[in-house]
């Protein structure tokens, strides 16, 4: 690193300024600390109130590494980068290595619980390159920096924010074991799919930090990960590690080099869940659907799909005015929608939902239609027409599947999906829909790739199936994704051809299309990944 320079501590947590009165006592206590002060902050977790891009993100001021650097948004004074080092710890000493934009005015602060922030030194008078700022004693589990005034007109920029000091004794200070058996699966020109043996901890691992070319990608608390979005013909660098709940980190796994294939980096990306809008407001922190909607936001997808019941609980206009559209309604313009059965609970059935999404809904004067992007060929269904599973021969001969055969007689993509809001097939509460069983026969006939569902409030993915339900390579990936922020249902033994089943958790689906294949994953409201399929090849 560059020399230091250390800067004057304008205003001091009390317990320093009580110290800095003896300084004896200040001589003794820095030199007993100073000996027993480890690096705190490498390596561990990081938010930020924003980045300038993704090239500049929290986690490269943590990396040990002088070549990458945290920058903020420019022209923005108020910005912050926090740490979470993992369990309650007291820092003696930070040290901010700062790139060309540096701060004159900012704040170092802790807390306990990441939300509640007490300063433990303020700087006035800051001049870049670094500074070195000892004879602290703040204490807490997060330490955040707070810039106050920028010196120029970029934003904020260091190249590493190190915090020295104990961890508390008490708190669980073992790091889980390496990830080992780090392969890659499928390569395609635009994604590669990862694999790895668990790792073990004296209390429990939470999840693995996915590294690609040294710089973390993706959370993910499965053995498993598929990185999208990758340029066609390029060489990679993977590797893994391990967290635990209190923070520690293991080493990363040896790297894994990866070239994706030849070919064309076209593709998109979709967000997708169904049940959605309970009658809550973000004012409540226990109201999902706007965590949800936080997750789209960040995805920023190309379109989003709904499976139905997209507002609780009987839909009515004044209902989606006043909960959905303040949340998932943001991103109406892109939004294809379908009805779940709480949209057809309002009087008429379907009004309100009609009314909110107009034409969006019913392009063609019907609840069900098709849209297209790219090489996909999308269908979206009303399962709420069809009877009761006594009257299949009626179902049969309805107009939605007289115009759903016309519909895929016409296509001419190469890619299938289609959506509606009761799973022919489901491990949860209602179980499996036979009154879905044409939709899902039609499908099949006809090669679909994806079947997106909800109606049960969980999340499954199913591996291909035939109209029997039994596995078979040349059937659609059925996709339960009723968790979009509606109370959730209890879950039952898995089908022989689940996948993937999770109960009690709330996420959003994330679907990678090129024009051949698809990948999809589930992430949590916590940004972590739940789930994530290999790439299937359009049939």
């Amino acid at each position: 690193m560059p020399s230091s320079r250390s800067r004057t501590l304008l205003r001091l947590a009390p317990a320093v300024a009580a110290v800095v009165l003896v300084p004896a006592a200040l001589s003794a206590t820095t030199s007993s600390a100073a000996a027993a002060d480890t690096l705190l902050s490498k390596g561990k977790p990081t938010a930020t109130s924003t980045i300038e891009s993704s090239a500049y993100s929290g986690e490269n001021a943590v990396d040990g590494d002088t070549t990458t650097r945290w920058a903020s948004v420019e022209s923005s004074d108020q910005q912050w980068l926090r740490i979470d080092l993992g369990q309650p710890s007291t820092v003696h000493r930070v040290r901010l290595n700062w790139e060309a934009a540096y701060a004159k005015k900012y704040r170092i602060e802790m807390s306990d619980d990441g939300t509640t922030f007490k300063p433990i030194a303020t700087i006035d008078n800051g001049d870049g390159k670094t500074d070195d700022l000892p004879g602290l004693n703040g204490h807490g589990r997060y330490l955040r920096f707070v810039g106050v005034q920028r010196a120029t007109s970029y934003g904020y920029s260091l190249w590493e924010l190190e915090a020295y000091g104990t961890a508390d004794s008490t708190g669980d200070t073992q790091a889980p074991s390496v990830p080992a058996g780090l392969t890659a699966g499928e390569v395609t020109g635009t994604s590669a799919a990862l694999k790895w043996t668990p790792s073990t901890d004296n209390i429990g691992v939470a999840g693995y930090d996915i590294l690609r070319d040294g710089k973390v990608v993706a959370t993910s608390e499965t053995t498993s990960y598929t990185d999208t979005g990758l340029t066609p013909d390029t060489a990679y660098t993977y590797s893994v590690r391990a967290r635990d709940a209190a923070g520690n980190v293991s080493a990363a796994s040896a790297g894994v080099p990866v070239r994706t294939k030849t070919g064309s980096a076209s593709g998109f990306v979709l967000a997708a869940a169904g049940d959605i809008a309970e009658q809550c407001t973000a004012s409540s922190s226990s109201c999902v659907h706007p965590k949800t909607a936080k997750l789209v936001e960040q995805m920023n997808p190309a379109a989003v799909i709904t499976m139905g019941d997209n507002q609780y609980d009987d839909a009515h206009l004044s209902d989606f005015k006043s909960y959905f559209d303040k949340t998932w309604g943001r991103f109406k313009d892109k939004i294809h929608p379908i009805p779940g059965n709480h949209e057809g609970y309002d009087s008429p059935p379907n009004q309100g939902y009609k009314d909110y999404f107009g034409k969006i809904a019913t392009p063609n004067g019907k609840t069900y239609y098709s849209w297209e992007m790219g090489n996909w060929h999308f269908i979206a269904l009303d399962s709420n027409e069809f009877g009761p599973p006594d009257d299949l021969a009626a179902n049969a001969e309805s107009a939605q599947l007289t115009w759903l055969k016309q519909d895929l007689a016409k296509n001419t993509k190469g890619c299938v999906a289609a959506y509606f809001h009761h799973p022919r097939f489901s491990s949860g509460d209602h179980g499996d829909q036979k009154t879905s069983g044409q939709l899902w026969k039609l499908l099949v006939d006809n090669k679909a790739d994806l079947v997106l569902n909800g109606h049960d409030h969980h999340y499954e993915r199913f591996n291909p199936q035939n109209a029997d339900g039994k596995a078979d390579p040349a059937g659609p990936v059925e996709i339960l994704g009723g968790m979009g922020g509606a109370h959730l249902y209890p879950i039952k033994s898995a089908h022989p051809t689940t996948a993937k089943l999770i109960g009690g958790t709330y996420g959003v689906l994330k679907l990678s299309m090129t024009d051949t294949s698809f990948q999809s994953q589930l992430l949590g409201v916590d940004g972590k990944v739940l789930d994530s399929s290999p790439t299937y090849t359009c049939h």
